[in-house]
């Protein structure tokens, strides 16, 4: 870590419960406390938490806990045997604290549970740890003195604050002069352990920092030593996006400022406590939060030197928030009113969180984390309030707050947070004035499950900008379990790279496709039992020579107009009817009369067209496409369902659409349902099937259930592949409840989208006031989706394959659009220059067959491999 211009030779080290509590862990806190005065040729400080779970029973002991006396046996007895464990005498060790400890249930101040006895019940803990800690660790052969916390921090009283903060949750002095820094660093051993939590009250007692007192310790200890820095050492490697454990794919937070850590701790991330910023932001003290089991791994850095990216930093859930809603009309203008308000609040001891205002209405809420918050204190706030307004006290709430730099200009990439917020009940939105967080308040119950949506939809609107490393690291399911290793795509290949710069060689943009990879992929759903039917979605990519391949394993092809039916069949004269599928949307009658005559297989999703075209559709069989009233996939306009959907009969109008069809003489022989595309969660079809097999029995002439298609393909390097093993299972498991359905799939990007490659050429490289741009000769004429659908692809120098010297660049296209633009800030040789061949990875499906002739530029060019 940077040393500040009035670094020390300290470095403080704070370590929690959890890496107190075993033998080994102590091993490595010794190893780390004197590699780190080694490395600065200095001292280090160690401040530590009790025992893991020790202040949970301490808390029900000064609670006034009935079975107090058993309590205490049973941490007496926890710690001798842990001294046992660590080879030493507890007698000698920790005697004279166990001895206080018990006597503290005889101590006249007990039986009214006074605050300075509960006080003193409270820091045993931290007492105990750090006075075994520093006896093993001088076992061990260190230099290790013991200080008493108490002795150096000096709790204060803050206005309005109550007897209980000011003795069970308090403030201490962060400034020191020269006098108590020299004293401090009088103590003659090298390495120092003292305790978290506890500070000297004014009254020469003790007092206790409360929650995320140990965290607030250390970062008292490192403001006041001016430090070199501050380390938290936990269980976790740093702070990360989201709650790890809520959201795996959450990524590690490398590097942050003060301001974003203070609001991600604050906002509910609890590997930090919010106060501990202050101190170190306060005087320039650099921290880390660090793994003690894993100590070889980065953390996170939390200074002032931090770069300011701006962006989404994390989204952090909080539980158990209550709102106070407070309505009378004499508030409109009314001088005062508000301070009568929150006068009330600071009656109740009470601190508030958030506010939201109206004419006749404020609403705030508050966090039990930093406020006693009971129901006998609730019913005697709104006993006080009722008095000038209306109230209504709203629990359990969950506060979910976006956190990170310029959110106001953040808003036009939430849409589809918005859209999740808007199927919840939301009470309260809340915009920091700093312009650091956004927090929607809803209640507890709808929260589950929610964050790894809205997580998710911040990395793919862009708006959590993960692909900046100075600040985003490494997933928490790549930290517990490695990288995924994925196989080399197919043009990774030597042999391959240089058929590939030789196809490039006649002109660019340039489509190629692998067949290979084309069967490889048909291979595997076709080994998917469960399936009966399998139709290739043509609008992907019509290329005669993938359409062959995927007909040649068993696939029959599903098109949208009649162009596609046509193409088909030229393709592949002797094709039978019964494998084509036709889904249009909005399609005239004369393609369903063509498509009819064709033989093919028709779907429509409307009642309309059958009571404007009754001769079109009179004694056909029929499938019919259904909105089961929600839609899904990696962008908002790949979403086909839904009432902001144009596709699917609604749920409400099935027996309308029954009746007409019945009233010709037809029959509905299939259900289908398609609820978007780049779904990545395998469940999804299952209870896609589940509710589709539950129509299909009320119309009672289905015999084939279609669940479209829309799985998706690893575009990025830190996507996971499709599981299909799970997809398989789910599937299995949904149709051993329905046996008598057969279950068709219509896959497109699935099976062709690895298997294409589009080949471009740089025109220019140009730096412009900080900025590399890449320019290409094909750009969204050549391959729209980047533009249409923020869609990410990878992009690759082939004429510079394996030049590690890289710098971030933009990657624009020749079209006359702001929009036009392959990717941003990707790695690519510095030497990039024009003339280079450029590879676009994965770019078999939904390419060529979207291309177009903008500006007046051609069409690709598309080659096949072999």
């Amino acid at each position: 870590m940077p040393s500040p211009s009035t670094g020390t030779p300290w470095v403080v080290l704070k370590f929690g419960g959890t890496s107190v509590s075993q033998r080994h862990r102590w091993d490595t806190i010794g190893r780390l406390a004197r590699k780190r005065a080694d490395d600065g040729g200095g001292r280090a400080l160690v401040v530590v938490s009790a025992l893991s779970g020790v202040t949970n029973e301490l808390t029900a002991i000064a609670d006034g806990a009935d079975d107090g006396a058993a309590r205490v046996d049973a941490l007496v007895a926890r710690h001798r045997d842990f001294v046992q464990a660590l080879d030493l005498d507890p007698d000698a060790v920790l005697g004279e604290r166990l001895t206080a400890l018990q006597a503290l249930l005889a101590d006249a101040r007990a039986a009214a549970r006074m605050l300075d006895w509960q006080a003193e019940v409270l820091a045993q803990g931290e007492l105990l740890s750090s006075t075994l800690g520093a006896a093993y660790l001088r076992s061990q052969g260190l230099d290790v003195g013991w200080a008493d916390a108490r002795d150096w921090l000096d709790a204060i009283e803050l206005p309005n604050q109550s007897e209980w903060g000011r003795r069970l949750s308090v403030s201490c002095r962060r400034e020191a002069d020269d006098a108590w820094r020299a004293r401090f660093a009088a103590q003659p051993a090298r390495l120092l352990i003292t305790q978290g939590f506890i500070a000297r009250h004014g009254d020469g007692g003790t007092a206790v920092l409360g929650r995320g007192g140990s965290d607030t310790s250390a970062a008292l200890f490192g403001g006041l030593l001016r430090a070199r820095g501050v380390e938290i050492w936990t269980d976790v490697p740093g702070m990360f996006t989201a709650n790890p454990r809520e959201v795996p794919d959450a990524r590690l937070l490398a590097r942050l400022d003060y301001a974003e850590a203070q609001e991600i701790a604050t906002t509910g991330a609890k590997v930090l406590h919010p106060r501990s910023l202050g101190p170190c932001r306060v005087t320039g003290v650099p921290m880390a939060i660090l793994d003690t089991e894993r100590p070889d791994l980065p953390g996170t850095r939390i200074d002032g030197d931090a770069s300011e990216v701006p962006g989404v930093k994390a989204i952090s859930r909080r539980n158990g928030i209550v709102l106070v809603s407070m309505e009378t009309v004499g508030m409109w203008q009314s001088v005062g009113f508000m301070a009568d308000i929150f006068e009330r609040f600071r009656r109740h001891g009470l601190s508030v969180d958030l506010i939201g205002s109206a004419e006749t209405n404020v609403t705030v809420s508050l966090d039990p984390s930093e406020n006693l918050v009971s129901t006998d204190v609730l019913a005697k706030l709104s006993e006080d309030l009722s008095q000038i307004c209306r109230v209504k006290v709203i629990a359990p709430c969950a506060a979910i707050t976006l956190v990170g730099r310029g959110m106001r200009s953040l808003l036009h990439k939430l849409s589809e947070v918005w859209a999740t917020f808007g199927q919840e009940r939301v009470h309260l939105i809340s915009q920091s004035s700093n312009d650091l967080n956004l927090t929607f308040v809803i209640d507890e119950a709808d929260a589950d499950g929610l964050l790894p949506e809205l997580h998710a939809q911040l990395i793919e609107s862009g708006a959590m900008p993960v692909a900046d490393a100075t600040v985003f690291g490494p997933s928490w399911n790549e930290i517990q379990f490695g990288k995924p290793e994925r196989a080399p795509a197919w043009w990774q290949g030597d042999d391959a790279r240089e058929r590939l710069l030789t196809l490039a060689q006649p002109g660019t943009p340039a489509y190629v496709y692998h067949l290979p990879t084309v069967r490889a992929r048909a291979q595997a759903l076709k080994a998917v039992a469960a399936v009966d039917r399998r139709f290739y979605a043509i609008k992907a990519n019509a290329h005669p020579a993938i359409l062959r391949t995927l007909e040649a394993e068993g696939f029959g092809l599903e098109c949208v107009s009649q162009g596609e039916i046509e193409h088909v069949f030229d393709t592949l004269p002797g094709l039978a009817p019964a494998r084509v599928l036709f889904t249009p949307s909005f399609a005239p009658h004369t393609e369903y009369d063509a498509a009819f005559a064709r033989g093919v297989t028709v779907t429509l999703d409307n009642v309309e067209a059958l009571r404007r075209w009754p001769e079109t559709f009179r004694g056909r069989d029929l499938w019919l496409r259904v909105d089961l009233g929600r839609g899904d996939g990696h962008h908002a306009k790949v979403v086909t369902g839904g009432a902001a959907s144009k596709f699917g009969l609604p749920l409400e109008a099935i027996n309308a659409f029954a009746r007409e069809v019945r009233a010709l003489g037809g029959r509905i022989t299939g259900i289908h349902a398609h609820l978007g595309s780049g779904i990545d969660h395998p469940k999804h079809w299952r209870g896609v099937y589940a509710e589709l097999a539950a129509i299909a029995d009320g119309v009672g002439t289905v015999d084939t259930i279609d669940l479209g298609g829309g799985l998706t393909i690893p575009y990025k390097p830190e996507d996971l592949p499709f599981d299909l093993e799970a997809w398989a299972q789910g599937l299995a498991e949904i149709k051993a409840a329905w046996p008598r359905y057969r279950l068709a799939i219509e896959p497109g990007r699935f099976l062709v989208a690895e298997s294409g490659a589009l080949l471009v050429r740089v025109t220019q490289v140009v730096d412009k006031l900080g900025t590399r741009r890449v320019g290409l000769d094909g750009g969204m004429n050549a391959l729209m989706r980047p533009a249409m659908y923020d869609a990410w692809h990878g992009v690759h120098n082939l004429s510079r394959w394996g030049d590690g010297n890289e710098v971030a660049c933009d990657v624009v296209g020749p079209i006359c659009e702001s929009s036009d633009v392959l990717g941003l800030k990707r790695k690519l040789p510095a030497a990039t220059a024009p003339d280079d061949v450029m590879l676009v990875a994965d770019a078999g499906a939904y390419g060529y067959v979207m291309a177009n002739h903008y500006n007046l530029r051609g069409l690709p060019r598309e080659d096949v491999l072999e």
